[in-house]
């Protein structure tokens, strides 16, 4: 897990459209409209046209996963049908992204996120200013798997990556056991505080932000997020983290 991607495809295809088309005629997905046809046949934009998705791997998936649980999930709910708690105040509502993402190719997919929904009056912001291309193409996966209801085999694909980088590090003797059960907890209330947030700025300022309010909510003390930064680091650069 690479620090903790907070990022998001904040509405990954709220806003579709394409270079020389109007954007009345492509209003926001969401909601089911009667666009919903004409956004999926929308034209790519020269830069992106073309664009395939990588082959996903389990790590691929898996970072797509911290992407998403992170900050999607506030807005397109748990499994990916655009019924999360912060979704439900927008207009229009999020898009069911689990099963629109099943049916758009690969470059239409990568340019929306890319390029976000200001041009077509939805709530996404553009994300290639903030998220790496290899980034992009992870939620896609993670995304694309969500909508196959595959979500308990990726909470454990998750899991289990975290404990095997965790063993890795006590095997060599890089953390102590207090050290790797803190992480676990910072962790864990760090990714359920980030599925609310909605906050702006890069992944390592919104993480600074929610430990900071998770500590003067009292959820966890200054002592165990400065631990958790510390383990953090050692993770890092020791080349536990894939």
């Amino acid at each position: 897990m690479k620090k903790y991607l907070i990022l998001f495809v904040a509405i990954l295809l709220a806003g579709c459209g394409g270079a020389g088309d109007s954007q009345e005629q492509f209003p926001m997905m969401g909601g089911g409209d009667s666009g919903m046809m004409a956004r999926h046949h929308a034209q790519v934009p020269d830069e992106y046209a073309g664009l395939t998705a990588p082959e996903s791997t389990d790590e691929s998936i898996a970072r797509g996963a911290e992407i998403y649980k992170m900050n999607c999930v506030s807005c397109h709910g748990e499994t990916g049908a655009g019924d999360g708690v912060v979704g439900a105040s927008l207009d229009p509502l999020p898009s069911p992204i689990g099963h629109t993402t099943q049916m758009l190719a690969d470059d239409l997919v990568f340019y929306r996120v890319s390029e976000g929904g200001v041009a077509f009056q939805t709530s996404m912001p553009a994300w290639k200013g903030v998220l790496s291309e290899e980034q992009i193409w992870d939620v896609i996966a993670y995304v694309r798997v969500l909508g196959q209801g595959n979500t308990a085999q990726i909470d454990q694909m998750q899991a289990a990556q975290q404990e095997s980088m965790l063993k890795d590090a006590l095997d060599k003797g890089a953390i102590t056991e207090a050290q790797a059960d803190t992480f676990r907890i910072v962790h864990t209330e760090l990714e359920n505080y980030m599925k609310s947030d909605v906050s702006q700025g890069t992944m390592s300022e919104r993480e600074s932000s929610a430990l900071v309010a998770l500590v003067e909510a009292g959820t966890l003390t200054q002592e165990q997020v400065d631990e958790f930064n510390v383990v953090h680091a050692i993770l890092s650069t020791g080349g536990f983290m894939p």
